[in-house]
């Protein structure tokens, strides 16, 4: 997700256009998908299976939609990434990610079930939140600079919702591929409706960047979703955020060290991040005992 997020930022600001890129990454992806899904057995059997849970009523329409979600997520990639830089973006994504991920684990909206609160979860959500403000504690006396971070804050709190209906699709079709298929077509569909409305106002950009790195953010999002996918059914959705976020902090800064983007590398966005890893692993830490008996429910914070 770091090094999607750098690539995204790049095409928007070649494209001049946020929206563009990310509609440009979707229909990567979704081409990608529609060339191998049908192809296989598996692929037709799942898509047929998916239809029928729908008209049965075993899951509703609107579970379908989390790749909207991602549709917002890269979206914003492409307006911010190029200002705030990956690490900064990262955080403020993570920080959201965790904090709906609890509520959603809490909801039972996950094909895992219901997660109760327990003291690590919500005090690693909590800290995650504080984690936030000080990544971007220098920008507070620059309102028109900070303001950028609620973009990937809000982006990031539906990434939770979405990582739980994604996988209620999956239960649905038995099929991972299947699934990312669905997220990328809806996904798709979204952009194309708004992107139409942007380049009415603002027309298209002059030329397309030449280099064909910067087309690689769907195939990277096909391995973001379909990873997803596969663990949130055991895990839940806040495991499987906090998994996500590990590799997603370590290598945005590794992203915005070797290949800067011009906005420079501050201590408190450092602070920031190693707050945001400490966050991680308590909420990963099992209930004490007490906790647990008290929730009624088994170790890892479950």
């Amino acid at each position: 997700m770091a090094v999607q997020g750098r690539l995204n930022g790049q095409l928007g600001y070649e494209f001049g256009d946020g929206v563009l890129a990310a509609l440009v990454s979707f229909v990567g992806g979704l081409v990608l998908l529609l060339a191998v899904v049908p192809a296989t057995r598996a692929g037709r059997v799942g898509l047929v299976r998916l239809r029928d849970v729908l008209r049965q009523g075993g899951i509703r329409w609107w579970q379908c939609l989390g790749g909207a979600c991602g549709a917002f997520f890269v979206s914003t990639q492409g307006f911010t990434v190029p200002v705030l830089g990956v690490a900064t973006f990262t955080v403020a994504v993570v920080a959201a990610q965790v904090v709906s991920s609890l509520l959603v684990d809490r909801a039972g909206l996950g094909p895992a079930g219901v997660r109760r609160f327990t003291a690590p979860r919500v005090f690693g959500a909590a800290l995650a939140v504080v984690a936030v403000g000080v990544s971007v504690a220098e920008e507070f006396g620059r309102p028109e600079a900070l303001w950028p971070a609620l973009l990937p804050a809000l982006a990031g709190f539906g990434l939770g919702w979405q990582q739980a209906v994604n996988g209620l699709v999956r239960e649905a079709a038995r099929s991972t591929r299947v699934t990312t298929l669905v997220n990328f077509a809806t996904g798709t569909a979204v952009l194309v409706v708004v992107c139409a409305v942007d380049v009415a106002v603002r027309g298209l950009p002059a030329a397309a960047p030449a280099e064909p790195w910067l087309y690689a953010g769907g195939a990277l999002g096909i391995v973001v979703i379909g990873t997803a996918v596969l663990a949130v059914r055991w895990s839940g959705v806040l495991l499987v955020g906090l998994g996500q976020v590990a590799g997603q902090l370590v290598g945005a800064l590794a992203v915005d060290a070797v290949v800067p983007t011009g906005v420079s590398l501050s201590v408190t966005t450092v602070v920031g991040t190693a707050l945001t890893l400490v966050a991680v692993g308590i909420a990963a830490l099992p209930a004490r005992r007490r906790d647990r008996a008290r929730a009624g429910v088994g170790g890892w914070g479950t």
